[in-house]
């Protein structure tokens, strides 16, 4: 457990988030978040923004469902793949949220995990095996499963957002989550698997 990539992601939320209230005795609350602009001047904003929270509220509430969610993607993957996985999935998260919000109004300022922590529910949806075989067994044509998929990420998505919830970003994670699982990125007996069966086949050739 000590050598746990959830727990030690939840210390860095945490040990950000004093970090934060630090920042904020100093009247720099917001320097970690990321923004249209703090990502061009400051990009390393678009790594702490995934860690940084808006308050504690906020920070509980995805550190448990990190908690609950984590550790079933954590027990198949290593520990790099795990944390390299939520960073690069929370930052995409945040571009998608950031692009957007440009588009439609004025760009939003973005922190928090959620992006990162749909990604691993994503994975989780699509990566088991009874998912495997259920999509494997239908027979859909691509668009078919493409609208399938957006239908899934649009309901996700509202259904557990909220009008203060950066929806863009939670879409966005979700589906990068989607499509991991169903390659297996994270899968590491996957990839020892197909070693395995390559040396198998060497020694018969």
């Amino acid at each position: 457990m000590r050598r746990s990539p959830v727990l030690e992601t939840l210390a860095v939320m945490l040990a950000v988030f004093v970090l934060q209230v630090a920042l904020g005795v100093l009247g720099q609350a917001g320097a970690l978040a990321a923004s249209a602009v703090t990502v061009v001047a400051e990009p390393w904003t678009l790594a702490t923004s995934v860690y940084a929270h808006a308050g504690p509220g906020h920070l509980v509430a995805n550190a448990v469902a990190l908690a609950v969610v984590g550790p079933l993607v954590a027990r198949r993957t290593t520990r790099a793949r795990f944390h390299a996985f939520f960073l690069a999935t929370g930052m995409a998260a945040v571009l998608a949220e950031l692009a957007v919000g440009g588009v439609w109004g004025q760009p939003p300022v973005v922190l928090g995990a959620s992006g990162a922590v749909f990604a691993l529910v994503g994975y989780l949806l699509t990566g088991n095996r009874l998912a495997g075989a259920v999509l494997d067994w239908v027979d859909l044509s691509p668009r078919a499963k493409l609208l399938g998929l957006a239908v899934l990420v649009v309901g996700l998505t509202l259904v557990t957002g909220s009008s203060r919830a950066a929806l863009v970003a939670h879409a966005a994670g979700l589906t990068l989550g989607l499509v991991a699982g169903r390659l297996g990125v994270l899968d590491s007996r996957r990839g020892a698997d197909r070693g395995s069966q390559q040396v198998r086949d060497l020694q018969r050739d």
